[in-house]
């Protein structure tokens, strides 16, 4: 099992975290892309510390010399369900080992955690996040994929707020998938907000952020 590390951010009053928000990126990615969404979404948690890990893979789709910074939580050779499946099954074990650790060593409650994940880290954040026996105070997947969903029914363990977020241009990983998720987490009766973005490519925008600060606001309140 791998062992994570990657950038930080926060927390942004100073002091000690009090919360965990754990951020995880896509595909030929590593945590630097994604660290610097930290300072917006530090707006509804003041007290966090983000940590976004870079994945435990080199990518395979790369050369091996760029795939010293091009990473992978599994590979994406193959994009069927049942090869994509196993793939973020194998890698489930280093996140939440990572999640475990990281809030352990800074003393975080276990329940003050939330996970953020775009494309593959969507992906990442959704399967982890609902199969956790204590569950994350949100997860807010951007242009992801719910993965699995026939097993899902028999191995929920929560039922935290999803903020599922995709533009309707995206040309790598189609809009239908979210709303696909919608539909399986509204069988599942997990709460969740849709947004879908008109133009909007494979990416994160200032909505995306936007919506995501609210839902992490949302999430925490009160505690």
């Amino acid at each position: 099992m791998a062992h994570l590390t990657g950038p930080t951010f926060g927390p942004a009053a100073g002091g000690a975290p009090r919360q965990l928000v754990v951020i995880c990126h896509g595909l030929g990615a590593n945590g630097d892309n994604l660290i610097p969404l930290a300072p917006a979404l530090s707006a509804a948690l003041p007290h966090a510390l983000f940590v976004a890990p870079h994945a435990p893979d080199p990518c395979d789709l790369v050369s091996p010399e760029d795939g010293l910074h091009a990473r992978q939580w599994f590979s994406l050779r193959d994009w069927s369900p049942a090869a994509m499946a196993a793939g973020v099954r194998s890698a489930r074990p280093s996140l939440d080992r990572f999640l475990d650790e990281t809030l352990a060593a800074h003393a975080i409650p276990d329940s003050d955690y939330a996970l953020v994940g775009f494309s593959q880290g969507a992906m990442m954040s959704l399967f982890t996040g609902l199969r956790r026996s204590i569950p994350p105070r949100a997860i807010l997947a951007y242009a992801g994929i719910l993965l699995d969903p026939d097993k899902l029914a028999d191995e929920i363990a929560c039922r935290p707020p999803v903020l599922l977020v995709h533009g309707d241009a995206d040309n790598v990983v189609s809009v239908e998938f979210s709303r696909m998720a919608a539909d399986i987490l509204k069988r599942q009766q997990v709460p969740f907000d849709l947004l879908i973005e008109p133009g909007l490519g494979h990416a994160i925008d200032a909505a995306g952020v936007a919506a995501g600060t609210q839902a992490l606001a949302q999430a925490f309140a009160g505690g």
